[in-house]
């Protein structure tokens, strides 16, 4: 059987594309299911975990967890929670052990910022997006930058890799990228 993963590079228009393109992606998810954000400062990875959560239906009022790390956003409905993380001030997976995200992951879907290299263990799938502004590009696993404070207006590079048996030919994620790659091709 040919096991296939998900992969694209999108050309979002700017914020408000990030968003729409996110609240698409947080309706196929479902509980269990972890997302590891990269991209630097202003990126728009809060606002990718606001669509997101709207997507899933989680109660508003997602910002960004950096100085508390983690927080957790409850459904509205039946479907899971959503926890989302912040990882840039820990070093290492350990400190991510010692959120004890794993007793959440059965009843949520779990967002991680800056959690590469740092919360792979926690499932054996998992969605890798890094977002880029202009000016910014990643070599490696470094992103280097060079851009001014600029608008949401911008455009964003959106990576999406999609690692692990809960994604090997998921029709609804991979219908999700087709959509969104034909439109960006139409505009």
């Amino acid at each position: 059987m040919n096991k296939t993963h998900p992969k694209a590079e999108l050309e979002l228009a700017g914020i408000d594309a990030t968003r729409k393109f996110a609240h698409s992606l947080g309706s196929i998810l479902r509980t269990g299911d972890l997302l590891v954000l990269t991209g630097e400062l202003g990126a728009g990875k809060t606002t990718f975990t606001q669509g997101l959560g709207y997507g899933l239906g989680v109660r508003e009022g997602i910002i960004s967890p950096t100085f508390v790390i983690s927080r957790i956003h409850p459904a509205l409905g039946a479907g899971p929670d959503l926890v989302h993380v912040d990882a840039y001030r820990l070093s290492s997976a350990a400190e991510v052990d010692d959120l004890d995200l794993e007793a959440s992951m059965g009843s949520s879907v779990t967002v991680v910022e800056w959690g590469a290299g740092k919360v792979e263990q926690l499932s054996d799938s998992r969605l890798e997006i890094v977002l880029l502004r202009p000016g910014s590009v990643q070599k490696h696993e470094d992103l280097v930058f060079d851009f001014h404070e600029g608008e949401d207006d911008e455009p964003r590079t959106l990576t999406l890799v999609a690692f692990g048996p809960r994604w090997e030919n998921d029709e609804d994620l991979g219908a999700l990228l087709d959509g969104f790659t034909s439109q960006a091709t139409k505009d």
